[in-house]
Formats: structure tokens, C-alpha cells, sequence
């Protein structure tokens, strides 16, 4: 995995390669970006910069994710919950997991998911070129046992 300071370089290649100025609110909001060990949504990353800049704007962060969203920087998800959440797009290959209780992204990676989809892929005449593999659920919870939970 790349460092944050590495991370956000790349971050400010993209945009000036693209033609745009690299202010010190972009900066803010690409380090937060970086940072983010979740997928926050814009309003996540608006609150994180925010707290380092008041002058901050959300309509920044707005405009600056949808700049590195078309750069190919990062990734755009839009689960069940209709909120779009960002992602690095350097990361490898992987899955989510939504929590549907708590809202909680978990990444998983699976070779035997991996295999099974191209063996439906190939028998159906098809080759996967891209795909992406949410899952919905709850977290299970140890059954109680009778009598208050102790043993007999």
C-alpha cells in the first residue's frame, strides 16, 4: 500500500495534469482523502477538512471528488444507502460487505469468488472485464442460552 504523502502526490499530478491550479483547499481535501482508512462519503471528507480549514466549502469537496473521480484517481461507490462513498483506485482488486444496521464497509478479497465468477463467465460464452461484487447483510449474534446465560 502507498504511503499518504505518496498518495496525495499522485492526487495533485492528476488534477494539474488535467489543467487545474492546486490550491491549498485541494490539498487539504486530497490529504484527507488519503488518509481515509474508510470510504467516506463528501460530507465525511468535508467534516474531516473542515476542521483544519472553517473557510472550507462543501461545494469544494464536491467539485475536487468529482475531478478525481473523472481523473481515475478514485472511485465512486453508490450503495443501497444512496449516499456515494470514495475510494483510492490504486487499491488491488477487492469486495464489500455492507453492514446494513450499521452502514459499515468491509473489503474482502476471495480467490474462489474470483473462480467461480469467471466458470460462470466462460460457460455462459462470456469473458469478465470488469465486475463489482457488493454484499448486504447483518452481523450475526451469539444465540442466549436459557437461564439468564450460565452453563447449568
Amino acid at each position: 500500500m502507498k504511503g499518504i504523502d505518496q498518495r496525495v502526490t499522485e492526487f495533485e499530478h492528476q488534477l494539474r495534469k488535467a489543467g487545474l491550479r492546486m490550491t491549498q483547499q485541494r490539498r487539504l481535501i486530497l490529504r484527507v482523502l488519503a488518509e481515509a482508512d474508510d470510504h467516506p462519503d463528501a460530507k465525511g471528507i468535508f467534516t474531516r477538512a473542515f476542521a483544519h480549514d472553517p473557510t472550507l466549502s462543501l461545494s469544494t469537496v464536491y467539485r475536487t471528488m468529482k475531478l478525481l473521480e473523472t481523473q481515475g484517481a478514485i472511485e465512486r461507490h453508490a450503495f443501497e444507502d444512496g449516499v456515494s462513498r470514495y475510494e483510492h483506485a490504486d487499491q488491488q482488486h477487492h469486495d464489500h460487505l455492507i453492514d446494513i444496521e450499521s452502514g459499515q464497509v468491509v473489503e474482502f478479497s476471495s480467490p474462489e469468488i474470483e473462480e467461480l465468477q469467471a466458470k460462470i463467465a466462460a460457460k455462459l460464452g462470456y469473458e469478465i472485464v470488469r465486475h463489482k461484487l457488493e454484499l448486504y447483510g447483518r452481523k450475526i449474534r451469539p444465540a442466549r442460552r436459557k437461564g439468564g446465560g450460565k452453563d447449568a
